[in-house]
């Protein structure tokens, strides 16, 4: 079965937004947990606008499940990943004053960087995922470099699932192909929901792990944060 990770920035900004600590990011986590998520992902920034690097040390005693970091590896983030050491960490190439996340990796252009960045966390005992857009290229370059997993970048399937849901999916079944042949696990993350989750992973039902966060904690605001994790579940049944 597909792994549901529950991406809790949205979280941290709403306790942001009025400081204090309501909402309670570590006891939203257990939370999730508890109700039947396999793992929690933070995207911790440098100018910490939703999860804060405390927040990540914080959250590192509680985990019973897969405890997910991404960003992008500039030294502030290495350091932390490494004191904590969890179950994977995501390498995401985004900018400081990116919104979110925007465009995979050129796992060709930065060969060398990320192989040593690969290198240092899994001589640390952490598997690697790498961030990609779902180009053949993209991903070959992804396993030379030495990553364990990538992580398919699905805003654009996302975007155009309501057009054409069968073009939509085809880079991603192409990708995730290249992927498995070339021995890489297969994560996925971006604008994934309830309504175009379930398709896509029937499409590609090997997927190891999803990572959602905006529209499940979007979702939770009306459906309750129990429902809203069973139904998500239900999708990758």
């Amino acid at each position: 079965m597909t792994k549901l990770s529950v991406n809790i920035n949205k979280v941290a900004t709403v306790r942001n937004a009025r400081g204090g600590n309501v909402p309670d990011v570590v006891g939203f986590a257990i939370d999730c947990q508890n109700l039947g998520a396999q793992g929690i992902t933070v995207h911790p920034r440098p100018d910490q606008r939703h999860i804060r690097y405390q927040d990540v040390l914080d959250l590192k005693p509680i985990m019973i499940e897969e405890f997910n970091i991404e960003g992008n590896p500039v030294p502030q983030f290495i350091d932390l990943v490494k004191k904590v050491v969890p179950a994977q960490v995501t390498l995401v190439p985004d900018a400081e004053n990116v919104l979110t996340s925007n465009a995979g990796w050129d796992t060709v252009r930065n060969r060398d960087y990320l192989r040593d960045i690969v290198a240092e966390f899994k001589s640390a005992g952490i598997r690697v995922s790498v961030f990609v857009d779902p180009v053949a290229e993209m991903v070959e370059g992804a396993a030379k470099i030495g990553a364990d997993r990538i992580e398919l970048y699905t805003e654009a399937y996302a975007h155009n699932y309501i057009y054409d849901r069968e073009q939509a999916i085809l880079p991603y079944v192409k990708a995730a192909s290249v992927a498995q042949s070339n021995g890489l696990g297969i994560n996925a993350g971006h604008d994934l929901s309830l309504e175009n989750l379930k398709y896509f992973h029937a499409r590609i039902p090997y997927v190891d792990e999803v990572s959602i966060g905006h529209a499940l904690i979007s979702d939770a605001l009306y459906l309750g944060l129990a429902e809203t994790i069973r139904r998500y579940l239900i999708c990758l049944q």
